[in-house]
Order: C-alpha cells, then structure tokens, then sequence
C-alpha cells in the first residue's frame, strides 16, 4: 500500500510501509533583519517610483492637497486646490471633446487599471493557466500602461519566459470574462510583448446602420460601406484589389454588396466605372438591375459569357499597359470594371453542367489572378467557404467574415489565425437587427482582423437608386 502525502514540497515522497511516519524538515536559513528591513525599504521605494512614473497626473492630484495641508493647514490648501476641480468642471461642460480627449481618457485608464485589471490580474491569470503558483510564489506575466479609447481598452502585456502569442490566443474567453467583457483580442507589438483590446461597449455596432449617402465626388477609390467598431467609417478598397465576402444566410452580404454599389454610383455616372453583375439567385442584384444595363447575368450560361467578356476586356488593357504602366488609374476610356458575383458557389460547385463550371472557375481563377493591375476588381460572395466549393478563395487578399456556423469555417475564410487573434464570426449573433452586417476583415496589408458592420440598404433604398439612376438624377 503507497501513501502519499500531501503538499508541495514532499509531494513525491513515498512509503511503502503502512503507517510509517515520513517527518520531513524544511531547511531555515536565518536571515538578518537588516536585510530584510533593507528589501522592503528597496521594494517600496521602487514601486514609489513606478507609480510616480505611470500615473503622474493621477499622483499630483493625489498628493498637492496633502502637502499644501501639512505645510499651510486644511483652510490654505481648501483655498489654493479648490479652482482646479472648478475649472475642470467648467472645461467639461463647456466644451466635453477636448476635455474627453486630454483628460477623460487618462483619467479612464487609470481608474480601469486599478479597479478592474489590477485588482484582478493574478486570480485570472492564475485560473486562466497564464501565470504559475510555483513553491508558494506567484510567476505572473506583467501588466503595463492602459489606454483606454471611445470603446475599448488597450491593455499593454509583457509576457513570461517561453509564452507564445498562441498560449494568450487560446484563453481570449478566460480573458475576455475574467475581466468582464464580451470579448478580446490580443496582438503582438514587439518581442514578449503583447496588446490586449478588450471591449468595454459595443455602441458604434450595436444597431442597424442605415444606408449612407452616396459619396459627393465620382471615386473609385475606397467607399464607405459601414462603421468599424471604434466608430470611425469603414472603407473598403476594391480598386486594385478582389474581396471575398463569406456568411451563412441572412448574415448581412446584400448589406456589403449594395453599400459597394451605392459607394460607386457617382464614378459609374462619370464614366469612371463599371459594374458588371452575376446574379444566378435571381433574388439579390435582381433588385436593381437597371444600374448595371446589359452587364447583368442570371443564367449560369449568360454568367458564363459574362465572365468571359471580362476577361476579354482585361487582356484588351494587358496588351496596351505591356511596357506603358503598371498600374491603372481609372479613366473614360479605361474604367474601371468591378465584377460582383452574388452565391459563387453555385456557379463554382453545385451547379450540374460540368464543363460550364469549368469554365466560370477558369475565367474567375484569371480575372484574381491578373485583373487587378489594370483595373478589374471581383466581388464574391458564398455561403460555404470550404476548399471543395470555393478553391480559388486564396486568390482574393481582401476578405470578409459575416456570420458562420461553425468556428472551423473562421480560418477557412480569413486564414489560418484569424480566429484565435479574436475573429469569433461564429459568435456573431443570428438575430437580424443584432448580427446582421456584422463581420471581420483581414486585409491583405495586415493580418489582424477589424470587426466592423456594413450598412443596411434596404429594397427600398435600392429601387430608389435605380430609379435615380435611370432618370439621369443623384442617387
């Protein structure tokens, strides 16, 4: 019979004879109580500076009414700090922007840290599995500077010895709720050092956004389609690019392609663009297929010689740009074309002609892979983004993640990472006027994911741009 005993330090002490007593003695070692007195002197003293260091503002406001107190008396010191606090008010409610902006946000912050991350940083770093109890010591990774913006906080991490980016990326939950917030993600700023993002509200993305007004200027450049979670407009680059846009059904996609198409009505009136639509839904581009004239395609077939067109039209320009430019700039005589593909998947896979399939997946693999240089850009949106269905998704640098089914379904579309860097698109909610147009993008320039929520453009908005459009008038 083996009886264990318990404890850290003689956890792996064993017997073999029943009721044999182990007495085991920790070594004492006798320390004197100057250097006791010495380390304890030395951890204040610095912990005096570091908090000096970190929160200067917060410090001096702290410690000028004590000082002023013990040097003058409590009426002197009333007298010489009570015109700050008035001032500051008088600041804040006259003007709340820039006392948001240079005050608020510090004063946020700090209170944050010490309230909320402070407080509880070693119990969730603890049960999360990121620091260690070892020996009766608490092996913790290191919290840094809080900045705090409009939405969110910006927790600054350094990590311990021999933790990876991925060992934070697989507790985003454990963060996310030790810490009371609906999400987190992390990303790396420099070697051992990590940024936390971790939402205090979702109010830029929390309703529907109305549709945005068509741009005032004929652009081909990146148009506004929605909002990014920290309030600022979201635009989304199609010239010079492709984007994939992926999501289960009623996730939002008709949001993201009429926003697109609401965005560059002005540069289509200018002669500035084109926009060719494949619609085998019948459902969707159907809508307003008076903006795309006989640019539009429903069949597979007429999808087919559409795609075709393009490609035609795009080898046209590659034969004129050989040795003259490398880039394209959009022009009346060369404008740019915008190919939107709406349900690609059935044109790719399920539909039951093969050699027709082969022949959209051919002309689509040749437009990602030589159109954007002189200036034809596709739009593709799916339901199923899996290898099978869609083989040619790595072609597009730009993509979007509207709502999935599954968590798997995240890196198929985004790339292998995106969802342990905080893309839950599975956790995007089902319910139409909460989850629909909401989604993450990974652009090519950055791998990090931007959760951000598309316009809604309702069939109203949309028979009202056709018929603006058709009768020659601003959209």
């Amino acid at each position: 019979m083996f009886k264990r005993l318990p404890g850290d330090e003689i956890r792996n002490l064993v017997t073999t004879t029943p009721d044999t007593a182990v007495v085991f003695r920790p070594a004492v070692i006798q320390t004197p109580a100057i250097l006791t007195l010495i380390i304890f002197a030395w951890r204040l003293l610095a912990g005096l500076v570091r908090l000096l260091w970190r929160h200067p503002v917060a410090m001096l406001a702290t410690l000028t009414p004590g000082v002023l107190t013990l040097l003058y008396g409590w009426q002197t010191a009333l007298l010489l700090t009570a015109p700050v606090p008035t001032s500051l008010t008088a600041w804040a409610l006259t003007h709340w922007t820039s006392f948001v902006h240079l005050i608020g946000w510090r004063l946020l912050a700090w209170w944050r840290l010490i309230w909320v991350y402070r407080r509880h940083w070693q119990p969730v770093m603890i049960v999360s599995g990121l620091g260690r109890h070892l020996w009766g010591r608490d092996y913790l990774p290191r919290l840094g500077k809080v900045t705090c913006t409009p939405w969110a906080d910006l927790v600054a991490v350094r990590m311990l010895k021999g933790q990876s980016v991925k060992d934070w990326a697989d507790r985003l939950d454990h963060l996310a709720q030790g810490f009371g917030s609906a999400s987190c993600r992390v990303a790396l700023s420099r070697g051992g050092h990590l940024t936390l993002t971790i939402p205090r509200h979702d109010h830029p993305l929390a309703e529907r956004i109305p549709a945005l007004p068509a741009p005032d200027s004929p652009t081909a450049g990146p148009v506004e389609i929605g909002k990014q979670e920290d309030g600022r407009p979201w635009l989304l680059k199609v010239h010079g690019t492709h984007v994939l846009v992926a999501g289960a059904t009623g996730a939002g996609k008709g949001s993201i392609i009429w926003s697109t198409i609401r965005g560059l009505l002005p540069a289509v009136r200018a002669g500035l663009a084109e926009i060719w639509a494949l619609d085998p839904k019948l459902m969707e581009l159907s809508y307003g297929r008076a903006l795309f004239g006989d640019r539009y395609a429903a069949t597979p077939e007429d999808c087919a010689n559409l795609l075709d067109q393009a490609v035609s039209v795009m080898q046209k320009r590659a034969a004129r740009f050989a040795g003259v430019q490398r880039s394209h700039t959009p022009t009346v005589d060369d404008p740019f074309v915008l190919v939107v593909v709406d349900e690609v998947a059935f044109l790719t896979a399920y539909h039951s002609d093969r050699e027709l399939r082969r022949r959209i997946s051919a002309a689509l693999a040749t437009l990602t892979t030589q159109g954007r240089a002189v200036g034809v850009g596709v739009l593709a949106a799916l339901q199923d983004p899996r290898k099978e269905v869609m083989n040619i998704r790595s072609l597009f640098p730009d993509k979007i993640a509207l709502r999935l089914d599954e968590s798997e379904q995240v890196d198929m579309v985004l790339g292998d990472g995106a969802r342990d860097r905080g893309a839950l698109a599975d956790h995007i909610s089902p319910v139409p006027g909460l989850g629909a147009g909401v989604g993450y993008v990974r652009l090519e320039t950055s791998p990090d994911p931007i959760r951000v929520r598309a316009a809604y453009v309702s069939d109203t908005d949309i028979r009202a741009m056709a018929d603006a459009f058709a009768a020659g008038e601003d959209a």
